[in-house]
């Protein structure tokens, strides 16, 4: 028997690890069905019924035919009746963008190799001179205290400069007159700016994100390009997009402006063909300035004019903001933030129907043109705005933690602050790896709608994080506003990107694995399309063809997340030897424990399993994490494998890996079939739970690369505006780094002196003099001191205003 049960997990082994189709299991079925019935020493008879059925069975399952017939013909009569009813919107969102590394994770066994083998991230000598020239310049001119307190709103230079430059048109071609930038290139441009302004950032990319521009690219007729492209590429044309209203946020699908076809006059001609649309929506970036208004409604036709059908779907187009019913020009005011945001409204506005974005032929197409965009756009723009957010925070962090003194020791020598320090480290290293492998994608063609959310949500979350961590480590520094505050409007306006672009909790909730799921699976979408198919033999025929790939797929990763969970995966082969082997095999391990999750979840939950929102997240939060740590992976290979970024690495993988385990745990301890945890729990963690969290010695490794320049430090915050101007608040506090670590000798040299009772001066600057005097130092070093002593002192300091100054600007 001991015999028997090796070569059964020999043979269930082999057909995991290699893959086996449905045959495979057929074969080892029909191996070792009659190899255990004739060990267990059964009757002749008993073997001659184990035998009949197990041709009945063979035969039922491994001629196509009669399978299809017998089995995959009623199964699928099942799968259409509990399948949950999905909108159009939903529909349309499932369908749109493109499968990327996420597929691999989903797989069970990933391609490192694959991505590996993608090519290094970087720009090209035109970008990287834009970024060094034209960005430099921009955030040199970036006063965010005049912006935010005295102006709200950047002043008119800057609107200048960033027209002229073509700041607005970094994703039209160049034969309208644009940049045509890489995504890399876009995300280096908004990081770097939203390193120095938020309002900025923002400002500059919104009109490269999800609007116009973009949908006119994909979308817009010959006509609608020649007519609009070269004035928004030159910004003469300042453009919005207008989505969300009162009663519609993440619903698209209820939505309540419309639109009703119909003749009516337009500029001076009667009888035009067009839609006469009425519409409120708010929170619209630029909408108070701007000239062309991208909008989003449901189109009706009662008269038939189009065709049979009245209701023709959410419809989008570009209307001029001088068409008279357009309003637009007030404001909210989004914590602080200056960019300009507001809401606009409509009634019975006529328009003629090449106002329409694609022209008829789009028409009802709206909503899959928003979710294609929207997954390129989401790719980039948040990501980049929130990292260059966190590269000013961890940069001024460190210098400050290390400038900053009490009980004559640097700030952020106390274990309290070095572990808020290592957190805005860490955090950064897997945010940057992220936002640059994210983008590489949209530049290899994809439209990552998944990775898109999982890289929106992580990045902005991880900034608010580290922003928190920032403000505390400042002190009294970080919450008294100023022109010499360089955190606090970061502070304030964290939460606009939590918000924006698909709210975090829902993206966590509902889209990172709901969509996902679905998605990035290899077989659940062919399945549900073959459900929807009106021809049944196509679809029994596509859906035997998937459901029994789908159970081949489960069956293995079954056994190999057994295995890998029994052997810690140390028995998986990958690309890399030390230091980085452990974690691609920690990885594939997970990879296969979360596929045979995900199945076991949709074939007990079912439908059910939309509305598990919490369950859900925590599946989304495994593959989250999975994605990340493969970005920190492909980021240590891609700058050559540096030994002084060792820390980074191990803190940003072993953070995320007892991240899934602990996603994976929440998954277990509340999964609603206890039958189905336990046996999930078996499977994924054969021997217990072993990660842990990265420790205290990692974490002094990390947070001391912070706390003095390197190139560790410099690669960290590459990107990033510094200012080398001392009259600036990060200037200064550059230079005051750079100043108390070439000056610590000579303090060494005054506390000598103060101890042996030579110096008798009480503050810093007498006691400067005195050792001048006394010979301990020279008249050079004096200087050097005075103004160290300076420029601690400028850093230290916060802004204190007279009560007419904090009056906002009136004029």
């Amino acid at each position: 028997m001991a015999i028997l049960m090796i070569v059964v997990v020999l043979v269930a082994l082999l057909l995991a690890f290699f893959r086996a189709s449905i045959w495979g299991w057929l074969i080892a079925i029909a191996v070792l069905v009659p190899l255990v019935a004739m060990v267990s020493r059964i009757s002749d008879g008993a073997l001659q019924t184990v035998y009949i059925a197990l041709g009945i069975f063979l035969a039922v399952l491994g001629i196509p035919m009669l399978r299809r017939l017998l089995v995959s013909s009623f199964i699928l009569g099942i799968f259409r009746k509990i399948l949950p009813q999905v909108s159009q919107t939903e529909q349309e969102a499932l369908d749109a963008g493109t499968v990327g590394w996420e597929g691999e994770l989903f797989s069970g066994n990933p391609h490192w190799r694959q991505l590996l083998a993608l090519p290094k991230t970087g720009l090209s000598d035109r970008e990287q001179a834009f970024l060094d020239n034209e960005v430099e310049q921009l955030c040199a001119m970036l006063d965010d205290w005049d912006i935010t307190h005295t102006r709200q709103d950047l002043p008119p230079e800057v609107w200048q400069f960033i027209k002229d430059k073509g700041f607005f048109g970094m994703i039209i071609p160049k034969e309208y007159g644009g940049l045509e930038f890489s995504a890399q290139a876009q995300s280096a441009v908004v990081t770097k700016v939203a390193s120095r302004s938020g309002t900025a950032s923002v400002t500059v990319m919104v009109p490269n994100s999800l609007g116009p521009a973009e949908l006119l690219l994909h979308y817009g007729t010959q006509e609608q390009k020649d007519k609009y492209l070269r004035g928004l590429a030159s910004g003469k044309e300042v453009p919005c997009f207008a989505l969300t209203g009162p009663f519609a946020g993440s619903d698209a699908g209820a939505i309540p402006d419309y639109g009703i076809v119909c003749y009516g006059d337009f500029n001076g001609h009667s009888n035009v063909l067009g839609v006469r649309v009425t519409w409120e929506k708010r929170y619209i970036t630029l909408a108070p300035v701007a000239t062309l208004l991208g909008l989003a409604f449901k189109l009706y036709d009662p008269q038939n004019l189009l065709g049979a059908e009245v209701s023709r779907g959410i419809t989008l187009a570009l209307i001029p903001t001088d068409t008279p019913g357009v309003n637009v020009g007030r404001r909210h005011f989004p914590l602080n933030s200056a960019f300009l945001n507001g809401p606009t409204t409509g009634k019975d506005v006529f328009i003629p129907m090449d106002y329409i974005i694609g022209g008829t032929m789009r028409i009802g197409h709206g909503w899959r043109m928003l979710m294609d965009c929207l997954a390129a756009g989401r790719s980039i723009s948040l990501p980049a705005s929130a990292t260059g957010g966190v590269k000013l925070a961890a940069r001024t962090s460190g210098a400050y933690c290390r400038v900053r003194k009490q009980f004559h020791v640097p700030v952020g020598k106390f274990e309290g602050v070095e572990e808020a320090l290592t957190r805005i480290a860490g955090h950064l290293y897997v945010m940057d790896a992220a936002r640059t492998m994210t983008a590489q994608a949209v530049d290899m063609g994809g439209k990552p709608s998944v990775i898109s959310a999982i890289v929106k949500y992580h990045c902005t979350e991880r900034g608010r994080m580290v922003i928190n961590d920032a403000m505390d480590v400042h002190g009294g520094k970080g919450i008294c506003l100023g022109p010499d505050n360089y955190l606090a409007r970061a502070y304030q306006q964290t939460p606009i990107g939590i918000t924006v672009e698909g709210a975090n909790i829902l993206t966590r909730s509902l889209i990172i694995f709901g969509q996902g799921a679905v998605r990035s699976h290899p077989y659940v979408l062919k399945e549900i399309h073959a459900a929807h198919d009106q021809n049944n033999k196509r679809a029994v025929r596509e859906f035997d063809e998937a459901l029994f790939g789908h159970i081949s797929f489960s069956l293995s990763n079954a056994v190999r997340s057994l295995v890998y969970g029994l052997t810690g995966g140390r028995i998986i082969g990958v690309p890399t030897e030390q230091p980085t082997r452990r974690y691609y095999q920690a990885l594939t391990r997970y990879s296969a424990a979360f596929a045979f999750a995900a199945d076991v979840s949709m074939l007990v939950l079912g439908g059910g399993l939309k509305r598990k929102e919490k369950l859900s997240a925590r599946l989304g939060d495994v593959l989250s994490q999975m994605y990340l740590c493969s970005a920190v992976l492909k980021r240590f290979e891609d700058d050559g494998r540096p030994d002084d970024d060792l820390p980074l690495l191990h803190w940003g993988m072993q953070d995320g890996l007892y991240r899934i385990q602990v996603a994976f745990d929440g998954v277990l301890q509340n999964f609603p079939n206890r039958f189905a945890a336990l046996l999930l729990r078996a499977m994924i963690f054969p021997l217990g739970q072993c990660r842990k969290p990265p420790s205290d010695h990692l974490g002094h490794q990390v947070a001391s690369l912070l706390l003095k320049p390197g190139p560790v430090r410099e690669r960290l915050t590459a990107g990033m505006f510094i200012s080398r101007d001392e009259n600036d608040a990060v200037g200064a506090l550059e230079a005051a780094l750079t100043s108390t670590l070439a000056c610590e000798p000579l303090q060494a040299e005054l506390e000598k002196a103060r101890k042996e009772g030579k110096l008798k001066a009480r503050e810093e600057l007498q006691q400067i003099a005195e050792a001048r005097d006394l010979g301990i130092i020279d008249a050079e070093q004096a200087l050097q001191l005075e103004r160290d002593y300076a420029l601690r002192r400028k850093v230290i300091m916060v802004d204190d205003f007279a009560p007419e100054q904090l009056r906002a600007y009136q004029g």
